[in-house]
């Protein structure tokens, strides 16, 4: 489970984060939503541990956040970014397993997951091999999310995975990350500007608002019982007939 009581989050003192409290349920999948500026990225950096609250408390794994606890708890997590975020000067192999060697796996185990992983994301064997600028887009997301599955985390953080990706791509990784979030059963934190994509992946939807959470529900909630004039306004601006069909 993740939980955050209260947390806020102030830059240059620009409020970015404003008192959000918010739980997300063991094995499901939550997805932040908002404009951009609204803080959903921020909020996912401070549950990954990668920026302090200035107030409030963040618990990953019923552990709370904490300059002593931090390293173990970003142990159990997994992290994804735009593009993968691999290290150009590895290979796609040396990308994804960088965790396991750090905590001395045997090879044996470390090429068994190797394997396992290849299957689930569907990442040809001969890839493996490849440096990142000799990998397709989709190719490069696809170690992103192999590299965060390596150690089996107990939580999985994907900040806009998608969103750098042509149309066709994308849609087709959508329909893989759908199946692996259900065969693994992870407790999933997502973040997008795309509420398409939100309706695709979500049990709950958190829409944000200047650091606020404006509505929590499902896309259909958001799209059939606004909370307020924001929230229709937001779904309007993105309604599309694909939208419409996640929804009914």
């Amino acid at each position: 489970m993740v939980r955050l009581d209260h947390v806020s989050k102030a830059y240059d003192g620009t409020l970015v984060v404003d008192g959000v409290s918010l739980t997300v349920t063991p094995s499901t999948t939550l997805v932040l939503i908002g404009p951009s500026g609204c803080g959903k990225s921020t909020l996912l950096r401070m549950v990954a541990g990668l920026v302090p609250p200035d107030s409030g408390s963040i618990f990953v794994t019923d552990r709370p956040m904490k300059s002593e606890t931090r390293s173990e708890i970003r142990n159990r997590l997994g992290y994804v970014i735009q593009d993968g975020g691999l290290f150009p000067h590895l290979t796609a192999r040396e990308n994804m397993t960088i965790r396991s060697r750090l905590a001395r796996w045997s090879a044996e185990r470390i090429e068994s997951r190797v394997l396992e992983l290849a299957e689930l994301t569907r990442f040809p064997l001969a890839g493996l091999e490849r440096y990142p600028a000799q990998l397709s887009g989709g190719q490069r997301q696809r170690v992103g999310i192999m590299r965060a599955l390596m150690t089996d985390p107990e939580v999985l953080l994907l900040d806009e995975p998608l969103a750098a990706l042509d149309p066709m791509i994308r849609r087709d990784l959508q329909d893989d990350l759908r199946q692996i979030f259900s065969t693994l059963g992870k407790t999933v934190i997502f973040v997008t500007h795309d509420l398409h994509e939100a309706a695709w992946f979500a049990d709950q939807i958190v829409l944000l608002k200047s650091g606020q959470i404006e509505q929590v529900g499902s896309a259909a909630e958001l799209a059939n019982a606004p909370a307020s004039e924001f929230v229709s306004q937001f779904v309007r601006a993105q309604r599309t007939s694909d939208f419409g069909a996640a929804v009914r």
